[in-house]
């Protein structure tokens, strides 16, 4: 019990002393207990919607802008860099619900400047909802890609390193490494907040494109700088593809070639003292991205896992929305 006195209903608990529920005056049965009950069920219900209902709201007051051209992955990376002096915003979440365990809902705001043609720097705030739980901020992230060729090659190499500050009720998914797994996911807010991870995270991403295809390829290295911890191993694989490359000449929304889908791959290979697959999670699902002309990219990708290790499924759900030239514009005014 939390302190406050709960009502059972069709009982005459909350009526005022010596009058019975047949008693009571014709006022205190206008409005329906079924309907209040269903409206307090629902009004929590919207909570881990919040961000997403407030970022929708603001799309329309944004200026006219070019969509961003990445492809439709939630886990993977491709060769992708921001334009120099562009600014993306983007929203991601991951819904789930554990064997045993609570409906979670995990959500990442990232923030990607490209600082230059060779740099693309990120920030991450990470937070999440569980039910029957709490509603926590679970880290930040501070993640810096560089991309050593200039020029289209048949494999595009390029380097990643990232610097985490998260607790382990993070619930955002954005990697799987070492022996993450569903038992992960059962920790209770109020144990994992306290038990916050400072780790080095590293990532070798390789591109290659053929015939409008993408395919990446992403290894995983993670460092735990709080502890003597072993090196953490994971992977990421993600192919997709435009499902139409000619442009109509007229201006048209919801036409094939606004749309991009493909598959991802992904999920831990153990440490160091115990590389493989053995005691590790792994995750695949299609996914497919709208990307609004002059206006946000819509993602969705459900996630089927593929061991007892991992949730059975998993739904995100990412918009993104591109600011162009944001501060070389105001510096040039």
């Amino acid at each position: 019990m939390d302190g406050r006195t709960r009502f059972k209903r069709g009982s005459d608990q909350g009526l005022p002393a010596g009058r019975s529920a047949s008693q009571s005056p014709q006022s205190h049965r206008c409005i329906r207990p079924d309907s209040l009950n269903t409206f307090r069920k629902f009004v929590p219900s919207l909570e881990p919607f919040r961000a997403w209902i407030l970022f929708l709201l603001l799309i329309p007051a944004l200026p006219l802008t070019s969509r961003a051209q990445e492809p439709p992955y939630f886990v993977t990376y491709s060769d992708y860099m921001e334009e120099p002096g562009n600014l993306e915003f983007t929203l991601k979440s991951a819904n789930g619900t554990p064997q045993y365990g609570n409906p979670f809902f995990g959500e990442a705001l990232e923030m990607e400047y490209g600082a230059t043609g060779w740099w693309t720097t990120e920030v991450y705030f990470d937070g999440q909802r569980t039910t029957h739980d709490s509603t926590i901020f679970t880290g930040f992230r501070w993640e810096n890609r560089f991309r050593p060729l200039a020029r289209e090659h048949f494999i595009n190499p390029v380097f990643y390193i990232e610097y985490e500050n998260v607790n382990a009720a993070d619930r955002s998914l954005l990697e799987i490494t070492g022996h993450d797994g569903i038992a992960d996911l059962r920790v209770a807010n109020s144990e994992g907040h306290s038990d916050t991870e400072r780790s080095l995270e590293t990532k070798l991403i390789l591109s290659s494109r053929a015939r409008g295809w993408d395919v990446s390829e992403n290894f995983i290295a993670e460092k735990d700088l709080n502890e003597s911890n072993p090196w953490e191993f994971g992977y990421a694989l993600g192919v997709s593809r435009p499902l139409v490359f000619a442009a109509r000449g007229k201006p048209c929304v919801f036409c094939a070639e606004n749309f991009s889908a493909g598959a991802e791959l992904y999920g831990g290979l153990g440490t160091v003292g115990g590389f493989g697959l053995k005691a590790t999670s792994h995750y695949l699902g299609p996914t497919v991205q709208f990307n609004i002309p002059h206006g946000p990219s819509i993602s969705f990708s459900p996630n089927f896992g593929l061991n007892d290790n991992s949730v059975g499924a998993l739904y995100r759900i990412g918009v993104s929305y591109e600011f162009q030239q944001l501060f070389r514009r105001g510096r040039a005014k």
